[in-house]
């Protein structure tokens, strides 16, 4: 990993036309911004298996996961507005039953989010997102992200 980009510091701009870009800053160019160090993992020493992602955005708290609990893998998220005080009820992002949703991200600037993860089965794996401007309580469709670049609405004969 290259020494001079900060892990964490990705500021996303959401353009009125669906268009994201991402950029990361500098390690020395911190502009008074202080990231706290998170440390992930399942708690069984080892790296690999579900992780909880987590984004903070003032007194914003999104958490992101994928369970088996529906016997397919499926992406959840919940929210707290009042700094973690409460939480409102888990959501499934996914509700996939043709791949298991796996490997989800998380980023947040204030009330806007962008939750991405893949989309896996035997035969294909594509990265997907959804995307919230209400601090979570509702998201767009399940955007596709084609390998060539384009981005297709997912369709519900899929």
């Amino acid at each position: 990993m290259n020494k001079h980009l900060m892990m964490g510091a990705v500021m996303i701009t959401l353009a009125t036309v669906g268009i994201i870009t991402a950029a990361t800053l500098p390690a020395q160019q911190s502009f008074g911004i202080s990231m706290p160090t998170l440390q992930r993992g399942t708690g069984s020493g080892d790296d690999e298996g579900p992780k909880a992602p987590i984004a903070i955005s003032g007194d914003n708290i999104y958490i992101t996961w994928w369970t088996n609990a529906t016997g397919n893998e499926e992406i959840m998220f919940r929210a707290s507005n009042d700094g973690g005080t409460t939480f409102v009820d888990k959501m499934n992002l996914s509700n996939s039953t043709e791949a298991d949703s796996e490997d989800v991200e998380i980023a947040a600037d204030g009330d806007h989010l962008v939750i991405t993860w893949w989309e896996r089965n035997q035969t294909a794996e594509e990265p997907v997102v959804r995307i919230s401007s209400d601090a979570g309580a509702t998201f767009g469709p399940l955007l596709k992200l084609a390998t060539n670049g384009t981005i297709g609405v997912a369709s519900e004969e899929e």
